[in-house]
């Protein structure tokens, strides 16, 4: 084709088309007889080379390893063993060597710096060791713009229902974050659905969360930047939730919450119309332990409570936090009621349920403490002598109120504990005890494993000798020795082993509650039944590939459909234009 001149004017980009080249409406007319053709692929050897040639195992979620780590309450538990079973249902094999794990999980508590500091350098850890990171908890979800979780995935503590996805996602080395509260019509909700999958630490301990939040504003608390304010499930959820326990062999559940006294007041119950129907449904031989309820709460239920606590399947047992025995700093702390009304609770139930066991929360130097205002906590513990008693150091939490006011010294803070620890130690709880039988639910194994612990009508903790026949059953025991924490049980020799009337515990492990339409949303993925066996890993992957290979090969005929489709509207328009 002739160039232009430099210096020759063009006024369009026409001057530069020569006297040989076709006339724009030649071209016109030439276009209008050229018909587009559709190129073929060979479709047999694409989708051969997709079933060669597979994505790396690195890449294919549902076959790593999980360690999973929690820290501080029973709700946490939950959450953690909820966590597990849904991913172990979906593949994944959770394992309790955290060095042998492609991903570790760390479910948070935010209550005290110490667990905190846990927490990070738990993340430290994963970060050296090069491990993918998923966090969940309190922490992240009270304050999830922290430096040290910059960058890192992150599941709300009312997400964990979606803990497969996050977990995938940061498999594939992306960084989610969901921390969105749960809402129904824009009520919010008490969390995740109760009939999730899970893996239960302890097969014959189901723990089950009522409600999630509370109605306080304690001026120390983290928690409630977290789990916010009082939300709780359903009673035919909790009943249901129950009745599944004991199909699975449960022997003992606990209910768990931030203030299980508040329980219902956002929907319209409360706590006592709950545990008269959890009572109907508890099978002989199972017991029920009702979880931590502030002052406050109680106050309005005490008859109703001392009947509940006087049931054969109800431990005689109450966690009622005091936290301090001084009126002006329970002000401080914003607690809702003075020492006065913890006593009412305290005296009028151990009138109405002999024996029962009170236990109790104590802080030591929270801000503006006095020496008097200490010693009238002493006094309270030498008073009435609890034989479960949780004293805590206390440590500012950032963003709350407490954390701005003028602190007590951390050496006074340090030894009004040891003060009080030693007070704490000075009696003995049990001593009186000895020579009673007692019966006894034995559910778990001694730290030191070297006895089977199990525990009284009273919640209070016997030491057995570890006969396998012994364990998730009912046994009569002489007492024969105590400690500070302990009794120790002598099987009566002519008494028999009772079997609660449910079915046989799950395995160690094993993941509980596989809903139908669980099972439906997996698909044919995997087996539902354990996450252990080794060989299991290698079937995940297959399924997997199943699960997804299948949809890339069904879907090539719909798209070639639609391309030709879209090529047919095309040709009409150019014939339309054209003619």
């Amino acid at each position: 084709m002739p160039s232009a001149s430099c210096d020759t004017l063009l006024e369009d980009i026409e001057d530069i088309v020569s006297q040989e080249d076709s006339k724009p409406q030649e071209r016109h007319f030439v276009r209008r007889d050229v018909v587009p053709k559709a190129r073929r692929r060979n479709t047999q050897k694409y989708l051969q080379e997709e079933e060669d040639s597979p994505p790396s195992d690195s890449t294919i979620p549902g076959i790593q390893k999980i360690w999973i780590r929690t820290w501080g309450c029973s709700h946490n538990n939950s959450d953690g063993e909820y966590m597990a079973g849904q991913l172990a249902a979906y593949g994944y094999k959770i394992t309790e060597n955290a060095s042998d794990a492609d991903l570790w999980l760390l479910n948070s508590c935010t209550v005290k710096n110490p667990a905190e500091d846990h927490f990070r350098n738990s993340i430290k850890k994963a970060q050296e060791e090069n491990k993918k990171i998923v966090l969940a908890g309190c922490v992240p979800q009270a304050q999830p713009r922290q430096d040290y979780l910059k960058g890192l995935s992150i599941i709300g503590v009312q997400q964990i229902d979606r803990v497969v996805e996050v977990v995938e996602e940061t498999i594939k080395g992306h960084s989610v974050r969901l921390l969105g509260q749960k809402k129904d019509n824009g009520k919010r909700l008490g969390g995740a659905r109760l009939d999730l999958p899970k893996i239960r630490k302890n097969p014959l301990i189901e723990i089950i969360s009522i409600n999630t939040g509370c109605l306080n504003a304690c001026t120390y608390c983290k928690t409630k930047h977290a789990r916010g304010n009082l939300a709780s499930y359903p009673i035919d959820e909790l009943v249901d939730r129950a009745k599944q326990s004991f199909q699975e062999g449960v022997c003992e559940i606990w209910l768990t919450s931030e203030d299980t006294g508040a329980y219902g007041r956002d929907i319209g119950t409360d706590l006592p119309t709950l545990l008269w129907k959890l009572v109907e449904v508890i099978p002989e031989g199972a017991m029920l332990r009702l979880g931590m309820t502030n002052p406050p709460y109680i106050l309005e239920h005490l008859e109703e409570m001392a009947k509940i606590l006087n049931h054969p399947r109800v431990y005689a047992f109450l966690h009622v936090p005091v936290q301090s025995a001084s009126d002006s700093v329970l002000m401080e702390m914003k607690r809702e009621y003075c020492v006065a009304d913890f006593k009412r609770v305290v005296d009028f139930l151990k009138e109405k349920v002999p024996g029962i066991t009170i236990a109790t929360d104590i802080i030591c130097g929270f801000p503006g403490e006095t020496d008097q205002d200490f010693q009238e906590t002493v006094k309270l513990v030498e008073e009435y002598k609890f034989p479960s008693l949780f004293i805590n150091q206390f440590y500012p939490r950032p963003g709350t109120p407490a954390a701005k006011i003028e602190q007590v010294p951390a050496q006074v803070k340090k030894q009004r504990t040891k003060d009080l620890s030693r007070v704490f130690h000075s009696y003995s709880p049990y001593h009186h005890k000895i020579g009673e039988r007692q019966q006894v639910l034995v559910t778990e194994e001694s730290f030191d494993s070297k006895f089977y612990v199990a525990h009284n009508r009273f919640y209070e903790q016997v030491l057995v000798p570890k006969n396998p026949a012994f364990m998730g059953k009912m046994v009569e025991v002489d007492i024969y020795e105590s400690g500070k924490h302990f009794m120790k049980g002598r099987p009566v020799s002519d008494a028999r082993v009772y079997t609660p009337s449910i079915s046989k515990p799950l395995a160690k492990g094993e993941v509980s509650g596989l809903t139908k339409e669980f099972r439906n949303g997996l698909g044919n993925h995997g087996s539902p039944g354990s996450h252990t066996p080794a060989a299991s890993q290698h079937d995940s992957a297959s399924s997997r590939m199943a699960l997804r290979m299948p949809r890339r090969h069904q879907d090539w005929a719909p798209r070639t459909a639609v391309g030709l489709a879209l090529l047919a509207l095309l040709l009409a328009f150019f014939v339309k234009v054209y003619n």
